[in-house]
């Protein structure tokens, strides 16, 4: 099993970072291999709707996104890890985001998502709120664990003093370990749910 970690901070090894390794450290241990790829500190520019990927199945831009476009097809669970702004994740990695799930044309569905937040204190919630919208878009489960997926500190390493927020990064690598190979068991029994035809609608028609 594989499991990609998106780290979204500017910072290669800070906060978010912590948590990340932490749960890193329980894949190893749950014999999943990891890649924790990092993308906050990378020039990423926004999607500008051409529709080319649409053609060509990459993105236009050839950069960051298409290196890890692969990597999210051949993994069996995504961990997306961000700091907080302004309530809100880091504006680099929302763009990595948003050209990245919409330019991979392959099934997402029953691939495991899970988001893990840092802040110094407000913000997580919405962060949290922000990011598990990817998974819930593509058919991808979502995993939890008893509190939302946060880490607390402000400057660089205090998270590590988080004992809480440690225990939840733990905890989520183990549900989420869980629940990858769940799946795994229940697709070679019954397969992927039914498809339906997407059917496109607006307020207009």
């Amino acid at each position: 099993m594989k499991v990609l970690l998106v780290n979204g901070s500017p910072h290669e090894k800070g906060n978010t970072y912590i948590a990340l390794h932490e749960m890193e450290k329980v894949f190893e241990k749950e014999g999943v291999e990891t890649e924790i790829l990092q993308v906050g500190n990378k020039a990423v520019r926004g999607c500008i709707a051409c529709g080319s990927c649409m053609e060509k199945g990459k993105c236009v831009f050839d950069d960051i996104v298409n290196e890890a476009a692969p990597k999210f097809e051949v993994c069996d669970g995504l961990v997306i890890g961000s700091p907080v702004y302004y309530a809100s994740a880091n504006a680099t990695l929302i763009a990595f985001l948003d050209r990245l799930f919409y330019s991979t044309h392959f099934d997402k569905t029953m691939k495991v998502g899970a988001s893990v937040v840092a802040a110094r204190r407000g913000g997580l919630s919405a962060t949290f709120d922000e990011l598990n919208k990817y998974f819930t878009i593509t058919g991808m489960p979502v995993a939890s664990r008893q509190y939302w997926n946060s880490i607390h500190g402000r400057t660089i390493g205090e998270a590590a003093e988080d004992q809480e927020g440690l225990q939840t990064m733990r905890t989520l690598a183990r549900n989420m370990t869980f629940l990858m190979k769940s799946i795994a068991l229940g697709k070679e029994q019954y397969g992927l749910p039914e498809k339906e035809a997407p059917l496109r609608t607006n307020f207009i028609r």
